[in-house]
């Protein structure tokens, strides 16, 4: 074979190519069966995996019948209330052969009860099931709100299951050390590796303090730890970080943890690119943004995610359709296999500017650690609220810097000139929950708790509590418990009875600002007003139901507060009656809801209908993700002013709070 002849046949080779991530998206809504036709319809078209979204209920540890799950039963996520339901979500989908992720927190062990329960049920060897379990609770303190128990005896649940699954399921990450929702609470990129490490951690240290696995046991409770994180649009940095998140975990697990495997040293990770940045106005453009925040996460070969999830481009509008988590799939599949990325090694290695970055992300992420690791580790920071303050604080940074321009958004505060879009509008612009949902997973729930035996459902409750009381594993008892058919909210009330419960601090100080620009009119507006009332405008910021996501209530507070005004703001997960209650004792002028869930009209109505039978006649305010069909009909109720995401300047909503009081106690112009 000559020269010529072998250059050709080099040139017609194949190129080697590495395996893609793992495809997956995040789904689940209304019902079991209408979840399972959704997977099988995502499988088919070429994903890989699921990740599976469970309603607020069942991340809370209620039934779909509790007063606190009105209104929000299938509308973030599938209900999942009892085996019934869980084997109806998986009705012809082999948990032996597929890799599944389950987004549950607070109830993780309880959804991966039953999880095994239904593998069993298959004859699935629990040895076969792959998959991951989300189970951190810092992250729910800090920011996505679902937790329920204390922070010791829920790191004492996480721990029980990293031990049993390491023995049972060894294939089955146990826990996913979730930077994701950090992130979308306003972590800068050094807090996000700093936090997230931190809580990684914590939970070894709490395994390794156990003293229920041997050395060689905790290496590979080690290795099947793995991370869940976000990417954003400044996407260098992003890329650095994850390059940082790679060296860090291997430092931290050599040197700290005497891992001497580098199998078990290896950062594994999957990510949902970033939703915070999604924008309701012209949302067409999200599209580029996801697909450049997905570069961070697949550029570089030696950081590459393990598994990717991409939010749809409307989910600032509402609950994608089908069709828009199709667009988002294609958008994965597009690049792994029509472009080159997957035939070359780490285009980033040598790089000096790369590098150079990597290291101050490394350094100023080790400082972090160290302040965290000096106040005695994670927990201690979640239970002073320093965490939780300097997320609410990076966040304010955020919203100030794109209401005075100096972080641009295409489409939100620059370049605002656009042509209509004929991908939004109408009713079938994103997907609604039909209200016959919740009325039949009731239904459903009912004839459940009436077909089983109430013998053996008190007998596993009672296994459960002594379990839960003396400290042995928690997830054989609730594996029985699964099989005796008890239910969501009875096993969350079991370990609420052994663990009580726990309100996490709001981040929201009472000191106000001065360093806030633009606020000295407000304030002469919020002092006028208050005069005039004769005591300080007392402004209430509510979060009824479950919803979680307080990111949005939270600025909102601490632009009220730094505007002058008297807050009350108390925290997620309240009755539609607290509310009222505390609005009524604290003498409030007008009362904010906050509502991210979906279930803004139900929720508005139970307040409104309390303050009318309270006699109440002061404003409410409410802000969401709501389509402009509901802002109408909650306008039409009596609703003051009604915002969403595209209403980001929090000066603007802050002079509107005052006019609306003005207006309220007639002291307008005065």
């Amino acid at each position: 074979m000559n020269e010529q002849t072998k250059i050709d046949a080099a040139a017609r080779a194949k190129p080697v190519r590495d395996k893609p991530w793992m495809f997956r998206t995040y789904a689940g809504h209304s019902t079991a069966k209408d979840s399972n036709a959704l997977y099988r319809k995502n499988l088919s078209k070429g994903q890989t995996g699921l990740s599976v979204a469970f309603d607020l209920p069942t991340q809370t540890g209620y039934d779909s019948d509790h007063v606190l799950s009105r209104g929000e039963v299938g509308k973030v996520g599938v209900p999942v209330n009892h085996l019934g339901d869980m084997r109806a979500l998986f009705d012809q989908i082999p948990l032996a052969t597929m890799n599944t992720s389950m987004t549950i927190n607070a109830t993780a062990a309880w959804l991966m009860a039953l999880y095994i329960a239904v593998a069993d049920e298959q004859g699935a060897p629990r040895t076969a099931l792959t998959g991951t379990i989300q189970n951190d609770i810092i992250k729910e303190y800090l920011s996505r709100g679902t937790y329920v128990f204390p922070p010791a005896p829920s790191m004492r649940l996480i721990k029980d299951i990293a031990i049993f699954t390491t023995s049972e399921l060894p294939k089955w990450n146990p826990m996913n050390i979730c930077s994701y929702h950090l992130q979308e609470a306003g972590a800068t990129p050094v807090q996000e590796l700093a936090y997230a490490l931190a809580t990684a951690i914590a939970v070894l240290d709490t395994v390794k303090a156990s003293g229920e696995v041997t050395q060689e046991k905790f290496g590979e409770v080690v290795g099947r730890i793995s991370f869940f994180v976000n990417a954003g649009m400044r996407f260098i940095t992003e890329i650095c970080k994850m390059r940082a998140f790679v060296e860090l975990w291997d430092e931290i697990t050599r040197t700290r943890y005497g891992i001497t495997d580098p199998k078990q040293r290896l950062f594994r990770y999957g990510v949902q690119v970033n939703s915070l940045g999604l924008t309701e106005p012209q949302p067409e453009n999200n599209v580029a943004r996801i697909l450049i925040e997905m570069l961070a996460v697949t550029l570089s070969k030696n950081a590459r995610a393990r598994a990717v999830q991409l939010p749809a481009w409307n989910e600032a509008l509402g609950l994608p359709r089908p069709w828009d988590q199709q667009w988002s799939l294609r958008m994965q599949q597009i690049l792994a296999f029509e472009t080159d990325l997957l035939e070359f090694g780490d285009i980033f290695d040598g790089s000096a500017e790369m590098k150079r970055k990597v290291d101050a992300l490394k350094a100023e992420a080790m400082e972090e650690l160290a302040n965290i690791e000096a106040m005695g580790g994670a927990i201690a920071a979640v239970e002073s609220g320093y965490m939780k303050q300097r997320l609410v604080e990076s966040n304010s940074a955020r919203f100030e810097g794109i209401e005075r321009g100096e972080q641009i958004v295409v489409g939100v505060n620059k370049y605002l000139e656009t042509e209509p879009s004929p991908l939004t509008g109408g009713i079938d612009a994103i997907m609604t929950v039909s209200e016959d949902a919740e009325r039949d997973q009731l239904e459903r729930l009912e004839a459940w708790r009436a077909s089983r035996d109430p013998k053996a459902v008190a007998a596993a409750l009672a296994e459960l509590k002594r379990a839960a009381v003396t400290g042995t594993n928690i997830m054989p008892p609730s594996i029985a418990c699964a099989k005796a058919g008890v239910t969501t909210g009875e096993w969350g009330w079991t370990l609420r009875e052994a663990f009580g419960e726990y309100r996490a601090p709001t981040g929201v100080g009472n000191a106000m600002r001065n360093d806030v620009d633009g606020l000295d009119d407000i304030r002469g507006e919020v002092d006028r007003v208050s005069r005039k009332l004769g005591r300080r405008l007392t402004f209430l910021v509510g979060k009824p139901g479950l919803d979680g996501h307080s990111n949005g209530a939270e600025q909102i507070a601490v632009r009220a507060r730094d505007s002058g005004m008297q807050v009350v703001y108390q925290g997620i997960r309240l009755t539609p009656e607290e509310i009222v209650d505390a609005a009524r004792e604290q003498n409030a002028h007008v009362i904010g809801l906050s509502v991210l869930s979906g279930s803004h009209l139900p929720l508005v109505a139970d307040v409104v209908a309390r303050m009318k039978a309270a006699g109440m006649t002061i404003p409410l305010v409410v802000g969401g993700i709501i389509p402009p069909e509901d802002a109408d009909a909650l306008e039409k109720s009596g609703v003051a002013a009604v915002y969403t995401p595209k209403d980001f300047e929090l000066n603007r909503i802050m002079s509107d709070v005052v006019r609306i009081v003005e207006r309220a106690n007639g002291v307008s112009n005065v």
